[in-house]
């Protein structure tokens, strides 16, 4: 069983799928570990760790000659597998949403796309969740980027020369990313308020000691979908949302958007209204960019301005955090495979629940009910 770990090509990509951890570990199973030269570089892990774990070092070409599975951060050019073995797994976060015609390709290539993050958010899976591992650094790196372009303090300071105020953070949608903008700002000593569609994240605002903001006019919705996740509000929920966050987003000096929708666009937040509204020297950090933004004006990998405030659109945030946003993603792949590995086989072998979850091609087709 050979699995190979590959370079990222795609443009602003740091991260990398395997790590000397994983490739010692995976080694442990019975597995042979071929890493392309050069790919924990923006990671900062050297050839040389890699080869001290046993894995060999090499081209592409040589990587993937005979490779049964392809680990990758985002998906692979299908066009660039040759030498893989016919139905060898590619096992990456695949947008298969995003990138429908490169799923079709795995497909006609003969791979078996594995998506992993469409893992389902099950007891059993928590540790093989890549969205999860990689929100949680991004709501951390969104607090830092947003204190790097506000022009003051975070924290309430009492000083001789007077009283600088804390700084006021808002933070709209909390999931894994938003829990963790939370708490990091309450360590920076802002003062921290939180929104979200879900009823049940109140109690988990309240306990991170910020103070939540909830429409309480608008009885019975919850907001809760499948696994956790958001659903689309309705145009009740949505017009009661916008008149109080309005009132409260013009009082504040920071906002953090999080709020994703699986499979469509990021639901808009934050109008140019209420942009306008806020006092000039405010940031607002964008996490939903990249899925069509959550802010109005926000510009996918850049920082701009607005009634003078700063909006912050970067793209691939955990990337930003590299060196440990691949030692969380390699966990989430190992914890994976290992959790299946048959040992008389000396391969992972999948069950229904998860295989059929994250299984996106298999037999030369598109199999995923969610892509036919």
């Amino acid at each position: 069983m050979k699995i190979a770990v590959l370079k990222e090509a795609a443009a602003g990509e740091r991260r990398v799928a395997a790590t000397p951890e994983t490739v010692k570990k995976f080694m442990a199973l019975g597995a042979e570990m071929a890493v392309e030269a050069g790919a924990g570089q923006d990671a900062s892990i050297a050839d040389q760790a890699y080869a001290d774990m046993g894995a060999s070092i090499g081209d592409r070409a040589v990587t993937l000659r005979n490779a049964d599975i392809v680990l990758g951060v985002q998906g692979p050019d299908p066009a660039s597998l040759a030498g893989a073995k016919p139905g060898a797994w590619i096992v990456a976060g695949l947008n298969p949403f995003g990138e429908r015609a490169r799923i079709d390709a795995y497909a006609s290539g003969g791979f078996e796309a594995l998506a992993m993050e469409f893992m389902p958010r099950i007891t059993r899976a928590q540790s093989m969740d890549i969205l999860s591992s990689q929100s949680n650094l991004s709501g951390y790196k969104a607090v830092l980027d947003a204190a790097a372009e506000y022009g003051r303090a975070f924290p309430m300071m009492m000083t001789a020369a007077g009283t600088v105020s804390a700084a006021k953070v808002f933070v709209m949608g909390v999931g894994v990313a938003g829990l963790q903008a939370i708490a990091t700002a309450r360590r920076l000593g802002a003062q921290v308020s939180a929104t979200d569609v879900r009823a049940a994240t109140k109690e988990q605002i309240l306990s991170l000691g910020a103070k939540p903001i909830f429409v309480e006019a608008v009885k019975g919705i919850e907001g809760e979908g499948t696994g956790g996740y958001a659903t689309e509000m309705s145009d009740e929920y949505k017009a009661a949302q916008a008149e109080l966050v309005s009132s409260h987003i013009a009082k504040q000096d920071i906002v953090i958007t999080t709020a994703l929708i699986p499979g469509r666009a990021a639901p808009r937040l934050i109008s140019d209204a209420q942009i306008a509204s806020m006092k000039p020297g405010s940031v607002i950090v964008d996490l939903a960019v990249e899925q069509g933004g959550n802010v109005e004006g926000a510009v996918a990998g850049e920082i701009v301005e607005r009634h003078g405030v700063k909006i912050v659109g970067h793209r691939n945030v955990p990337s930003r955090l590299a060196a440990d946003a691949s030692a969380l993603f390699a966990r989430n792949l190992f914890n994976f495979l290992s959790a299946f590995w048959d040992k008389e086989q000396g391969r992972p072998v999948l069950d229904e629940e998860i295989g059929n979850a994250i299984r996106l091609t298999q037999g030369g087709k598109v199999v995923h009910e969610r892509l036919l």
